[in-house]
């Protein structure tokens, strides 16, 4: 028996490890904007085996796996110590959620999880699931993770177990190892997802992007990403909150729209990352788009491209949530480059690549979204007006 749990432990490693070492490879072409790459870059099979298997064979003889992992995506995402690091929504197959840091050398393969999940401090009314972290380096000197903590509705009907609430809970940390739980935010909304932090003061005050909902799956009436100043992250309270970037009928993100990571300072302002959801007779329908806000007026948004910045393709459409693409976490390299991460169909983590230079070429001088059919056929034929007379003043030129 310890022959053959001997042979499966030997092919469980050779295929965990060339999985993990597996090289990256930038797909050809793209759309100029950003570059795709051809694999995922974490999944639940990266996850370490003696998380999932007992590996003492008089205790578990047939290798079997203790504790399975369903997924890995939605990763907040930083660069310390010259290591890419994602905190990675883990999830169970027992549908809990939790998170994980995964390190990678280059930021694009080679992602190792930590040894040890994160161990998230509880407060006194203890999270049910915990999802899609948020991190914010602020100028206080702490590194802040903003993610979604999920509690049963005490208000759910009788026999109703998928009612939930969902709010906006707090940790902040110095290395991603130990972490220091504070107070969940405070809101006049029912309920709030997607919360991110602001990574600098903004008139002597902490500064937050929200999005309030109605209940927990609609955004209803409160739909947008909002915007409020707290005094403190140590007793968070949103005084109040005004819409800054709001849902609009016929659009990417007329269902709901929210935040994705921090945004990224400019010299000519604030790159902006959310994702936007609109319905289809397949179900709801998640991308990303992009938009940039004044560098004093963090909260004006001054430029905002037409439709989405990258949706979900080939395999990225299939998963537990499908046609989904979700990014909480981006990082902005010394060299200008940016690393996109994203997950997609709440089942697998992707990068793509990009600098702030392209981003900012695509944020101002792509066309705003017309909100008509005919508008988008006026943007078209001024494209196309443009490229004919330079085509044939070249034409001439050659003659």
């Amino acid at each position: 028996m310890k022959t053959a749990f001997n042979e499966r432990l030997q092919q469980l490693e050779e295929a965990h490890n060339s999985l993990i070492t597996r090289k990256n490879e930038k797909l050809p072409l793209g759309n100029g904007v950003y570059d795709r790459y051809k694999h995922p870059i974490v999944t639940a099979q990266h996850t370490p085996l003696f998380w999932r298997y007992d590996l003492n064979p008089d205790t578990n003889p047939y290798l079997m796996e203790r504790i399975g992992m369903n997924a890995a995506f939605n990763a907040g995402a930083i660069k310390l110590n010259g290591k890419y690091l994602l905190v990675v929504r883990t999830e169970g197959v027992d549908r809990k959620s939790f998170f994980a840091v995964a390190e990678s050398p280059n930021g694009i393969d080679n992602f190792k999880f930590w040894d040890r999940p994160i161990t998230l401090p509880e407060t006194d009314e203890p999270d049910t699931n915990v999802y899609d972290m948020r991190l914010t380096q602020h100028e206080d000197g702490w590194i802040y993770g903003l993610f979604c903590t999920e509690r049963k509705d005490p208000n759910a009907a009788p026999g109703d177990e998928s009612a939930a609430n969902a709010q906006c809970g707090i940790a902040r940390t110095k290395d991603l190892v130990k972490w220091e739980r504070l107070p969940d935010l405070k809101t006049n909304s029912p309920q709030q997802r997607n919360v991110v932090l602001h990574p600098e003061f903004v008139d002597g005050k902490y500064a937050l992007y929200t999005r309030p909902q109605d209940s927990f799956i609609e955004a209803g009436t409160r739909g947008g990403i909002g915007w409020g100043l707290v005094d403190s992250m140590e007793n968070a309270v949103v005084p109040e909150e005004s819409i800054m970037d709001e849902k609009r009928y016929h659009t990417v993100y007329e269902v709901k729209n929210g935040q994705g990571p921090a945004p990224i300072k400019t010299e000519k302002g604030w790159l902006h990352m959310a994702h936007g959801v609109r319905n289809t007779a397949a179900g709801l329908r998640y991308v990303l788009y992009m938009f940039m806000t004044d560098l004093k007026e963090v909260n004006k948004v001054i430029y905002k491209p037409g439709g989405y910045f990258i949706a979900p393709e080939g395999e990225e459409r299939i998963g537990d949530v499908s046609n989904v693409v979700f990014a909480n976490g981006w990082i902005l390299d010394e060299d200008g480059t940016v690393f996109i991460y994203y997950g997609s169909s709440d089942t697998r983590m992707h990068v793509a690549t990009s600098t702030v230079d392209r981003l900012l070429d695509y944020v101002v001088n792509t066309p705003a979204d017309g909100y008509r059919s005919g508008a988008s056929v006026e943007q078209l034929n001024m494209l196309i007006d443009k490229n004919l007379a330079y085509i044939n003043s070249n034409q001439k030129e050659l003659v």
